[in-house]
């Protein structure tokens, strides 16, 4: 299922509130097969993709990471950041090479303070992601686990 282009942090945040968080990125090109970060690790930073793809995976005991979803360009990796205690709920790889932009979580949380109307459209932004892609692991399941799939 492919991202709207309303979730495309770039499209969703006015001109204004674009330019203010991208003034704080840093650069970054994550060669293939590195991980970003591991599940229950401390959530510091996140990333807006600009090419490459990213996967999203769970721990499963006794055996390789479970991907269960992927992160591709103009998309948002990292949501833990914005939530206490800020441990990602997830893992995540490099599946190509990939180059993002980085943020510093805590810098852009002090921004979110300082400025309501920034901080109000970033928590609607991750808010409209996050139910977007619970509504795509749904439909995952439902083509896994029901009779006829999903239909959708």
């Amino acid at each position: 299922m492919s991202t709207p282009p309303n979730l495309r942090l770039t499209a969703a945040l006015s001109a204004g509130h674009r330019d203010r968080l991208l003034r704080c990125a840093t650069p970054v090109d994550v060669p293939e097969d590195t991980r970003f970060f591991e599940e229950g690790g401390y959530a510091d930073r996140f990333w807006m993709v600009r090419t490459g793809t990213v996967t999203l995976d769970v721990h499963v005991p006794g055996r390789r990471p479970a991907v269960v979803d992927s992160v591709g360009a103009g998309e948002l990796l990292g949501w833990s950041w914005l939530f206490e205690p800020y441990r990602w709920r997830f893992g995540a790889e490099a599946m190509t090479r990939v180059r993002a932009d980085e943020f510093d979580a805590a810098t852009v949380r002090m921004m979110m303070d300082a400025d309501p109307g920034f901080g109000f459209a970033l928590d609607h932004f991750v808010g409209q992601m996050l139910a977007h892609r619970l509504f795509s692991a749904r439909v995952r399941l439902l083509d896994l686990y029901a009779p006829h799939g999903s239909g959708m």
